[in-house]
């Protein structure tokens, strides 16, 4: 069944779409991370504009990581103190991508800037990935085990100036740690149409230190409110959200996500690692390639 997006000026076949959601859910619930980094991408290959499919995309991630937050808030696993203040640089951080997003836009290289920044992103955490992965597996064959790392935030952290305690993650460092993070997080947001939860997850470990049983909880509590206020920006601003597009991937993503939790039960999480650090290599392999070949047709013209 075909269906015309009004936005996006093309016909598609929603459940290819519903599938295609039902895939990036699939891939939510297996791994705990939010799909927008893979929902964009996958859009682009079907052909949607990929300032349409960025912003489309967020307005999806928000659905998807409502149910998520609100379950971590009822076991006590949400920072309130540090999501607030990571919700007010992501929300700044919302509005800034917005003006680059115009410009690169009224520049003409909206398209390509996205296909370029994401080939970059997907490349670096995938490779990085991928090799903790390999390494774990590898020292388990061995039989060794692998040092535990030390949960301590940055130096750079620790050098920021007016500090405040945050009593759920354990932290006594200064608020714009955070607010920094959930600044560039927001860009991000709003150029890739990603949650960003796949970059803050790593980010709040291993720069703020904070305590494990809350930093997925304190991300999807970022993610549900920053990426609603990028939908708004982009609907008042570049009027790039095409709303029966990221309601085809809602349907698609709300099913996936359950069937990929079960899953995710059945796997050793050093293999999910991998498994998940080579779809995301393979994707920036993929756009990279679509960036780098001369196409068939350097240009079309087409009767509407």
């Amino acid at each position: 069944m075909h269906i015309y997006l009004p936005i996006a000026d093309l016909s598609v076949n929603a459940l290819v779409i519903v599938l295609l959601g039902a895939g990036v859910g699939l891939l939510s619930g297996m791994f705990g991370v939010g799909g927008g980094f893979l929902t964009t991408p996958l859009l682009i290959f079907y052909g949607i504009p990929p300032t349409v499919a960025a912003a489309s995309a967020a307005s999806q991630v928000t659905g998807a990581s409502v149910s998520g937050a609100i379950a971590h808030y009822k076991r006590g696993g949400v920072d309130l103190h540090m999501g607030g203040m990571l919700v007010a640089g992501g929300i700044l951080g919302a509005l800034a991508g917005s003006v680059l997003f115009a410009a690169l836009q009224a520049s003409g290289q909206g398209d390509v800037a996205i296909a370029l920044i994401y080939v970059l992103l997907l490349g670096t955490i995938g490779g990085l990935m991928a090799r903790e992965a390999i390494m774990s597996i590898m020292a388990q064959r061995r039989g060794e085990a692998l040092p535990a790392a030390k949960r301590r935030h940055h130096p750079l952290v620790a050098a920021l100036p007016w500090r405040w305690r945050f009593y759920a993650s354990g932290l006594y460092i200064s608020p714009l740690a955070p607010l920094l993070l959930g600044f560039a997080t927001g860009v991000l947001t709003v150029l890739l149409g990603i949650g960003g939860g796949f970059i803050l997850v790593p980010a709040m470990v291993y720069l703020l230190g904070m305590a494990v049983r809350v930093v997925v909880g304190t991300s999807l509590f970022q993610i549900t409110f920053v990426t609603a206020a990028t939908t708004l920006v982009h609907a008042l601003t570049t009027h790039a959200v095409d709303i029966v597009l990221a309601a085809l991937l809602l349907i698609g993503s709300v099913v996936g996500a359950q069937f990929g939790a079960r899953f995710a039960n059945k796997f050793r999480p050093d293999y999910l690692r991998l498994l998940l650090a080579a779809i995301v290599l393979l994707v920036a392999a993929w756009l990279a390639i679509g960036l780098g070949f001369r196409p068939a047709e350097i240009y079309s013209v087409s009767a509407g």
